[in-house]
This record gives C-alpha cells, sequence and structure tokens, in this order.
C-alpha cells in the first residue's frame, strides 16, 4: 500500500470554494487561504441561528499504546461513511502540534485512505493559528517583565509568576530557564520557563470562546501573577487584553478543509488532552451542527481524559448534549495493555487480549457514566485473528455494547459504512441524556476525587502540601467553582504511565493546582506530567525530506 503522504498527492482535491457551496456556505461567508484553505466567518452562526442542530457524536479511544489506535483516521473515516450512507456529515478535528508532528508522531492528519487534506499544510503551519497563539502568549510575557523593569507599580512578586512563555515544538532544554542576566538594561533577573503552546491557556481559551467578545472577556481573565500580598495580576491589569486580542482576531475563526473523498473538514485549535482539555474549538463544533446532520468530533487520547474534559468542560461550557460516542480500539493495542511486547502483537494471543479487554472495559463504563451511548470500533489489521474478533465481540456483548469493524484506512469511506449504519441506528433510535459528572458547585477536592475514582479508578487521592497550600489560596480568592482539567499521563488509567489494562489499588497523586481563570477551569498536574515535552532519541523530524521540487516525505 502507498504511504499516506502519496495517497495524499494522489487524492482528486476540490478547490474549497467547492465544499463550502456544497456545505450551504455562503461566498462571504468564508476567508480563503490559497485553493485548498479556507476561514469560516463567525457571523455564519447569526445567519443560522434559527436552523436545528444535527447530531453530535464524539470519537475517544482507550488508552494509547505504541501499536495505534487510529482515533483520527477513525473519525475521519466514519464522516465519510455516513456521506456514502446518504447522510451529510461534516469531521470537526483539532490543529496538529509542530512539536509531536518532528518528535514523535510524524503527522495528525489520518491515515492510508481516511486523511483531512492538504495533509502537507495541516500537519505544518496550516493557517497559522497556533503561530498566533505563541505570538500573543509570548508578547504578555513580554508586557510582564516589561512592567516589573519599569518599575513593578502592580507590585508583582518576581517568585510568583506563573505565566510560562510558550513555543510549538518540543524542547526539554527550555523547561526551566533564567531571564534578565546581563546587566540592569536587561531587565530583572528570575526563573521561568517554556511550555509547549498547545498547553497555553490562550489555547484553550480560543478554544471555549463563543465569539470574539468573549474571547477578549476570556483573555482579561488570566492570570500571570501574584502580588506580595497574594492578590492575582490578570491580563487586563497588564493593559493587555486589546493587543492580546489584535493578534488572535483571524485565528478564533475556524478551518474549512476536506477529507480524501472531499468531506467538509473543519479543523480548529490544538489543546493537547494529558496537559490541557484536548478538544476542538466550541465555535467549529458549533458551526458543524448548523451546516451538517452529523458532527463527527474527538478528543484527545483515552476516554479518561480528552473525553471526560469534552463531557465535563467543553460541553458544560457550549451547552452541547453529545447523541453517541465511538470508541476506537485496535486488537494490537489490547494485546500491548495485557502485556504483550511491540515486537510480538502479530502474533495470536487470547490470554494478552483477554487481560488487555479490561481497558476497553473501563472506557465503556466510563462513558455509560455520562448517560451516552457507545459503540466500539475495532480498527482492523491484517494480523487479527477470527479468534481474537470472536472474543472480543463476545465480551462487548456482556457489556451490552455494539461492536464494528473499521476498515477505513485501508477502504476509506466504504470501509467506514458499516460503523456509520450502526451509529445511526443508535442515535436515531435513542434520545440523549447526557449529564456531567459532577457539578460545579462541588468542593475542589470531591471534584478531582470524583474524577480519579470513578473515572481512573483509583483508590483516592494524595496531594502534596504544596498543592494543599494552593487550594486554599484559590478558595480564599473565589476560583474554587470551576471545573477541573486533570493533567495525566495519557499512557494509563493511573498517573504511572507503567500501569496497564485496568490497574487495582493506586492513588493518584495531585502535585500542582493552577487556576485557568480565563479558560475557566482549575489545572490539576499529577504524577511526572509535563507541560513541555522532550524528543524522543530518534525525532520524526531526522527521517523527513524535500526535494529540490518541494516535495515533501517522511510526514504520516
Amino acid at each position: 500500500m502507498p504511504s499516506d503522504i502519496d495517497i495524499a498527492k494522489a487524492a482528486k482535491i476540490k478547490p474549497i470554494f467547492e465544499i463550502a457551496k456544497e456545505s450551504d456556505l455562503m461566498e462571504d461567508e468564508l476567508e480563503l487561504y490559497g485553493k485548498y484553505k479556507a476561514k469560516i466567518s463567525l457571523d455564519i452562526l447569526d445567519r443560522l441561528e434559527s436552523k436545528p442542530n444535527g447530531k453530535l457524536v464524539l470519537v475517544t479511544a482507550i488508552n494509547p499504546t505504541p501499536a495505534g489506535e487510529g482515533k483520527t483516521t477513525t473519525n475521519i473515516g466514519l464522516s465519510m461513511g455516513l456521506n456514502k450512507i446518504g447522510k451529510k456529515a461534516i469531521t470537526t478535528l483539532r490543529e496538529p502540534s509542530l512539536g509531536p508532528c518532528f518528535g514523535i508522531k510524524g503527522g495528525a492528519a489520518g491515515g492510508g485512505y481516511s486523511q483531512v487534506l492538504p495533509m502537507e499544510d495541516i500537519n505544518l503551519h496550516f493557517t497559522g493559528d497556533i503561530h498566533a497563539i505563541t505570538t500573543a502568549h509570548n508578547l504578555l510575557a513580554a508586557l510582564l517583565d516589561n512592567h516589573i523593569h519599569q518599575g513593578n507599580d502592580l507590585n508583582i512578586d518576581t517568585r510568583k509568576i506563573v505565566w510560562k512563555r510558550v513555543l510549538d515544538m518540543n524542547d526539554r532544554a527550555l523547561r526551566n530557564i533564567v531571564v534578565g542576566l546581563g546587566g540592569k538594561s536587561n531587565g530583572v533577573p528570575r526563573e521561568d520557563g517554556f511550555d509547549i503552546t498547545v498547553a497555553s491557556e490562550i489555547m484553550a481559551i480560543l478554544c471555549l470562546a463563543t465569539s470574539l467578545e468573549d474571547l477578549k472577556n476570556r483573555l482579561s481573565k488570566m492570570i500571570v501573577a501574584y502580588t506580595y500580598d497574594k492578590q492575582p495580576i490578570t491580563c487586563d491589569d497588564l493593559k493587555a487584553t486589546s493587543s492580546l486580542a489584535i493578534l488572535l482576531k483571524d485565528a478564533i475563526k475556524p478551518n474549512l478543509v476536506q477529507t480524501i473523498e472531499n468531506t467538509p473538514a473543519i479543523i480548529h485549535g490544538g489543546p493537547f488532552a494529558n496537559i490541557a482539555h484536548g478538544c476542538n474549538s466550541v465555535m467549529a463544533t458549533k458551526i458543524a451542527l448548523k451546516l451538517g446532520e452529523y458532527t463527527i468530533t474527538e478528543a484527545g487520547f483515552g476516554a479518561d481524559l480528552g473525553a471526560e474534559k469534552f463531557f465535563n468542560i467543553k460541553c458544560r461550557y457550549a451547552d452541547l448534549k453529545p447523541d453517541c460516542a465511538v470508541i476506537v480500539a485496535t486488537i494490537r493495542a489490547l494485546k500491548s495493555h495485557g502485556g504483550v511486547d511491540k515486537t510480538e502483537l502479530n502474533h495470536e494471543n487470547l490470554q494478552a487480549l483477554e487481560e488487555g479487554y479490561k481497558n476497553l472495559q473501563k472506557h465503556i463504563e466510563n462513558i455509560k457514566k455520562f448517560d451516552v451511548s457507545v459503540v466500539v470500533a475495532i480498527n482492523k489489521f491484517p494480523s487479527d485473528t477470527e479468534k481474537e474478533l470472536e472474543l472480543l465481540y463476545d465480551r462487548c456483548k456482556v457489556e451490552e455494547v455494539p461492536v464494528v469493524i473499521s476498515e477505513v484506512w485501508e477502504k476509506g469511506g466504504e470501509g467506514g459504512m458499516d460503523l456509520a449504519k450502526k451509529v445511526v441506528e443508535i442515535v436515531e433510535n435513542t434520545t440523549s441524556e447526557f449529564s456531567p459528572l459532577y457539578s460545579e458547585n462541588e468542593s475542589i477536592k470531591d471534584k478531582i476525587e470524583r474524577i480519579a475514582q470513578e473515572i481512573y479508578g483509583a483508590d483516592g487521592v494524595e496531594y502534596t502540601k504544596a498543592c494543599e497550600k494552593q487550594i486554599k489560596e484559590i478558595e480564599n480568592l473565589g476560583y474554587d467553582k470551576l471545573p477541573i482539567c486533570m493533567a495525566k499521563t495519557q499512557s494509563s488509567l493511573s498517573d504511572d504511565p507503567s500501569l496497564k489494562g485496568w490497574p487495582k489499588g493506586f492513588k493518584i497523586t495531585v502535585r500542582e493546582i493552577k487556576a485557568s481563570n480565563g479558560a475557566g477551569f482549575l489545572v490539576a498536574l499529577t504524577g511526572n506530567i509535563m507541560t513541555m515535552p522532550g524528543l524522543p532519541k530518534i525525532p520524526a523530524a531526522n527521517n523527513m525530506h524535500i526535494s529540490d521540487e518541494g516535495d515533501i516525505s517522511g510526514l504520516f
């Protein structure tokens, strides 16, 4: 089979204005970024205000493994499969971050015959949204340090600055740095550091904002530091809100592209789900719900992270009611959770599959806690045996959850038709009873412990002394009624990445909690989770090439 990038190059892609026209977008609601990309004006929601929303389907997954699961590929293939059976579907996805593209993933635009196009553009600079967020974030950092250098009228405690700088790259050397060296004219020396851009609160705000006005309101509330008497200093205190909004005025508009089979795709925003809330923008989802009969969206990593935050944060703020959830798994990944080395995953191993199935079982249980219907999609590999598939069917039957084989990687929309039919059957014969897991009015610890015990299966939660102090400070400031955004490893239901399957007898350790007041949630950092990833021993960047004619290879 050809490589992903070769398949993408051979695809018959349509000019984006044709995709827009077929999607009922008007010419003046489109801002072209070349021939195959465009931004959608936010004014479209005014025109379509009275139009009923379509159905909303979330695609999530088991805890990721080196074997791969194919969540984005399944999302894209499902949308194409729905169109093949006569339903008007739109896929909504997050924008890839350059960090993982050049680090481990090598790209994040689907794969095989289930991709979004133009693949190279989407994986690289796209329409510049992430660069705009990087610049806006670092402008605020520069204004903060300049204020301190120019006399510090706000009485900022330089030991209590919580606004780091950001870069859309994996670079462990920048996690902890010192700024302001070189003498008095270069500022005030202090400890600082970098996060990856997709962990920026501005990224979260862009993805949760419902208008430019809402964006500015949220930006104004961002906390950058604290004074010597422990009072928060906000973006508005530094008179930076409008300048940041100016940098983001285009980035807030969702991006329209297409799948390999010309299904409309709205790709916008890119927060990670292990260190942020892991969902594409509210604006992209709301626009898709007005334009299509079915909106297929996704949330990052496993259902313990992305789906939990989709339900408890995004759906809460955007007043969304998902109609169905698809959990993506592979036989290979389940065997990996059962303890099989990645070199042995192509061999039949029913015992390991039985053990690894427990991870899928827990995610099924978790989705049901939100009163959302579930379908399991098995992303099929040639090495899957009939006995392994039968075992999986039998186990899911006990859970009263349908299982459908997905072959979208190899067959595109045709390989997603069975999954599409099952999703339609469920959605058209059930009514969404969705409700979040917890009330915002619960205490900080109660909310964290609900997530840890009910979603992760933990026996309890332990807090460091520093975290206990931070919780009290947040409560004193009146921010304790915000939802919780857990920052946790994606590799395990626990906060220990080495614990696979459905681990038992563990506790979650929360070492830090901080208020993302503009985004509207509290970030609880657990275990050894880091907000600036590092590169692997052999980065994907080492295997990427560009010819003298400009043809790219190595993206996948």
